[in-house]
């Protein structure tokens, strides 16, 4: 049995050695025929490395449209307890290096306690070693500032950009500087600061004046009165297609209503302080008709009185999705210099209100703080228009509250 298969074999090889040619048209021969009736018989065949050039097939429609759905956080597969439930927003924009050392100071741990040791601030203390990034809220430089770089910053909930100064009279200390990122600003992009007003010659038929303020601003037209009314509005078209634009910083009198501004100041010339987080927003709602003020929704719905002298940043706050994050562990707290918060039915009779007892009861008492005060119910910031005369006079519309806040 065994010598019959050997001469089988030797003879299948002794024809494949003989005629090559006629076996390769056969085997051509029989794969164009078993193509045209079996079409599926090509596709199943083995694809060797020359067949790697071949382009690839375009997508077909439900494809296309699942490829366009972006994942915006990064999830981890969960190999540890700690990464199981991690989840961060995707930010490949940052830049990976380390802040520039003349833009940052140190950061002196204290734990939450003043200059006499006492704690003033409970559930600091630890956490890793930190630098302090000097952000300039005021933006005094004028001229276009090109944008270096996004980042990230350990002392705030938004990113932060890198910007130089293109003047080259300035010092070398004035050419770089942080400021907030808006959202999508990218490096490579250009900001400029209109603190001081717009410059003579940026628009041409624009002249800039302080007595150009908010609803005036489209009927005076840069206070040429000579020009025609066409003329006025392209050169106020003109004008804030070159100045509205996100991280421009523009005073409120130059801003038209509807815009979406951040870092808000509330003294001419004072500092950004109103509507830094990470992706909050205002929107300025109005000028009013005596030109002194403009009325700003902030991001909590108040809406309240600035001055129009007073300068504001075009655009929302970066990172907008920080909010929906998770940790993923208790760790990263402590990582983040934040140490464990203590019920009050946890704790003893002498350590807080709600503590002592039996079992998990704080004996019917409404709810207080450790130092005793209300909890709930009880107001304590200052009262705007509901409240005493004269209690907050800038603000028009208090913020949403209960049923207001949820909604019918």
């Amino acid at each position: 049995m065994f010598s019959s298969a050997r001469c089988l074999l030797r003879s299948c090889f002794s024809a494949i050695n003989v005629g090559p040619t006629s076996s390769f048209a056969s085997t051509s021969a029989f794969a164009s025929s078993s193509s045209a009736v079996f079409p599926h018989v090509l596709n199943k065949a083995r694809r060797y490395a020359t067949e790697a050039n071949t382009p690839q097939q375009s997508p077909s429609e439900v494809n296309a449209a699942l490829a366009r759905t972006s994942v915006l956080y990064k999830t981890y597969k969960p190999i540890t307890p700690g990464i199981r439930h991690l989840k961060r927003p995707l930010t490949p924009h940052l830049y990976q290096g380390r802040p520039l050392r003349e833009l940052t100071v140190a950061l002196r741990k204290r734990g939450g306690r003043n200059h006499h040791g006492h704690i003033t601030v409970r559930h600091r203390g630890g956490g890793h070693k930190q630098r302090i990034r000097i952000i300039d809220f005021m933006r005094t430089e004028s001229g276009p500032c090109d944008v270096v770089r996004i980042e990230y910053d350990p002392g705030r909930s938004a990113h932060i950009a890198l910007i130089k100064n293109r003047n080259p009279e300035l010092a070398g200390g004035n050419v770089w500087s942080y400021i907030l990122a808006p959202d999508n600003l990218r490096a490579g992009d250009v900001v400029e600061s209109f603190r001081q007003g717009i410059p003579d010659g940026l628009v041409p038929g624009f002249v800039d004046s302080k007595n150009l303020r908010g609803n005036a601003l489209g009927e005076d037209g840069g206070e040429q009165q000579s020009q025609s009314a066409s003329t006025a509005s392209l050169a106020l078209g003109v004008l804030r297609s070159l100045t509205i634009k996100p991280g421009n910083v523009v005073p409120l009198r130059l801003i038209p209503p509807g815009t979406i501004i951040h870092n808000i100041a509330l003294n001419p010339q004072g500092r950004a302080v109103l509507v830094r987080s990470a992706g909050t927003f205002g929107q300025v709602v109005a000028h009013e008709e005596s030109g002194k003020y403009s009325q700003v929704r902030l991001q909590s719905g108040e809406v309240r009185k600035v001055l129009q002298d007073c300068v504001a940043t075009i655009g929302k706050v970066s990172n907008p999705l920080w909010k929906n994050r998770n940790l993923g562990k208790a760790g990263r707290s402590r990582w983040l210099g934040r140490r464990p918060h203590v019920r009050g039915m946890a704790m003893n009779r002498n350590d807080h209100p709600h503590g002592g007892g039996r079992g998990k009861s704080k004996g019917n008492k409404q709810p207080r703080s450790v130092w005793g005060w209300i909890a709930k119910g009880v107001r304590t910031r200052k009262p705007g228009p509901k409240g005493p005369k004269n209690s907050n006079k800038m603000v028009i519309r208090e913020r949403p509250r209960g049923k207001e806040k949820r909604g019918p």
